[in-house]
């Protein structure tokens, strides 16, 4: 069955073929991730989880261990490091209430998971649903600024639209898989910077014209 919005996920991956997103060697990792790209590109992202790994730090025992202070400074290159450490020491206290570390915590229902994430402090729907998505593997779409300004552009959504309601478009359009949503997000991320700029949009050379 054809829709619109699987019309465009087919065209985008047509041009752009498999982004092999999140990139992550394990569910923790990704996790850390999705807490420091928080207003900040994977550029720096990256810079800053590669401290933790030079450090031995990637793991939930090491970071709970860790000072917040000094977890602050190992993720300087993410920005807004002192917030951020904050946030990452909140959601290790939610994983290390579980007997079976993050196992434990994946182990809830998809939408236990949620609520669980979404009490944490500093953890809000685009982050709780990346690692739901990215570190759990389950079907929830992710829905950020570019997915907003791309489905805006092309009048599938009014532009007022909020995060739940560009969710469902999703949910209602798509078979419900992860691997898909997986993809479709990054393909979304791809044509957002190349392409639909928050500035000037490059229409005509857009694959979407």
């Amino acid at each position: 069955m054809s829709t619109p919005l699987l019309d465009i996920y087919h065209t985008l991956l047509a041009r752009f073929g498999p982004q092999h997103w999140w990139p992550g060697d394990t569910p923790f990792e990704v996790m850390v991730g999705a807490v420091l790209t928080q207003n900040t590109n994977w550029t720096n992202v990256s810079r800053a989880i590669a401290n933790l790994k030079e450090g031995g730090l990637l793991s939930v025992t090491e970071l709970a261990g860790l000072p917040t202070e000094i977890l602050a400074q190992y993720i300087t290159p993410a920005g807004y490091f002192n917030l951020k450490a904050g946030r990452l020491k909140n959601l290790l206290t939610l994983v290390c209430q579980y007997e079976n570390g993050l196992d434990g915590l994946f182990a809830e229902e998809t939408a236990t998971l949620r609520e669980r994430l979404l009490a944490v402090r500093g953890i809000g729907p685009e982050t709780a649903d990346s690692i739901l998505l990215y570190a759990a593997g389950r079907p929830v779409f992710v829905v950020d600024a570019y997915t907003h300004r791309i489905l805006a552009r092309h009048a599938l959504i009014p532009e007022e639209a909020a995060y739940y309601e560009i969710q469902e478009c999703f949910l209602d359009q798509l078979p419900e898989d992860a691997a898909l949503f997986n993809e479709y997000h990054a393909l979304l991320v791809r044509l957002g910077k190349e392409f639909c700029k928050k500035g000037t949009p490059l229409c005509a050379a857009c694959p979407l014209a």
